[in-house]
């Protein structure tokens, strides 16, 4: 992950895979925040992955990010990340845009609630997710 300090707002740019090592960087990028920036952006184009690990760090780091009273913008879901969102909230369907969704505090909150219950019933040795009902 590559944190940038632009003006009025902090830049996040996270390649590869979002997981459970993303809450250290994540924590650090806003050990630096000054009352001069009022934005932070995360830009996840270069995601490849995301696990249920990696949700609940961005969803921490959204929740940690607005108590400093900054404006975030979550840009470049790819199709991956935007499935294990989806699947975590329960909405059906391939190709989910939930991207939009996860601004409104409601649903961030809906998320973390599912992503924290579906981590305590996931068994790493089959893979990321069980099957969320």
């Amino acid at each position: 992950m590559d944190v940038q300090h632009c003006r009025s707002a902090v830049v996040i740019s996270a390649t590869g895979e979002l997981d459970e090592g993303a809450g250290e960087v994540f924590q650090r990028a806003l050990d630096y925040v000054t009352m001069d920036e009022r934005d932070l952006l995360v830009d996840l184009h270069a995601i490849t992955a995301m696990n249920v690990d990696g949700l609940l760090h961005l969803l921490d780091l959204h929740r940690r990010a607005e108590r400093m009273q900054l404006r975030v913008m979550v840009t470049g879901w790819q199709t991956q990340p935007q499935q294990c969102m989806a699947t975590v909230a329960g909405i059906p369907g391939p190709r989910t845009s939930t991207g939009e969704r996860y601004a409104i505090a409601g649903f961030r909150r809906l998320l973390e609630e599912k992503a924290q219950r579906t981590r305590e019933r996931s068994d790493f040795t089959k893979g990321w997710l069980p099957h969320v009902y």
